[in-house]
């Protein structure tokens, strides 16, 4: 029988190899790790800090490049005085309830309020101050 893990199907696997073996391949991955413009990588931290709840991870002032993180989940973030073109991103987690009750709390821009959806997610969406769009989402089992 198929492994089904945050409503992927696995097909041949069980739950001891599905994050091990894709593929046939033996490679160990995890979640990519985006890179967002920004006008200014400290007043991006401090937003994601304050509004979100991440931690400032880094910041290198001479290459014009920091991250920030939450847990497994990180974000580097790229200063540039090019145009910004948004982008849209979507981030598990395990309680989205309670990430939206935070989330609201904290005065995150919240876009699209927590709702299920039919293909099964319960979700809600966010905008960062480059006007990027991140759906927060969990699987309802259905």
């Amino acid at each position: 029988m198929p492994l089904v893990k945050r409503g992927v199907v696995w097909s041949g696997a069980s739950a001891s190899t599905a994050g091990a073996k894709c593929g046939g391949s033996q490679i160990k991955i995890t979640q990519p790790t985006p890179k967002l413009a920004v006008r200014n990588v400290a007043e991006a931290q401090a937003y994601f800090r304050d509004h979100w709840g991440f931690q400032i991870a880094w910041h290198n002032t001479e290459g014009r490049i920091g991250a920030v993180s939450h847990g497994p989940c990180a974000i580097f973030l790229r200063e540039t005085d090019d145009a910004i073109h948004p982008a849209t991103f979507w981030i598990f987690a395990e309680d989205v309830d309670q990430a939206f009750a935070e989330l609201s709390e904290r005065g995150a821009d919240i876009v699209a309020p927590i709702t299920d959806t039919p293909w099964g997610l319960r979700q809600f969406s966010l905008r960062d101050l480059s006007g990027n769009i991140f759906h927060f989402h969990h699987d309802t089992g259905d």
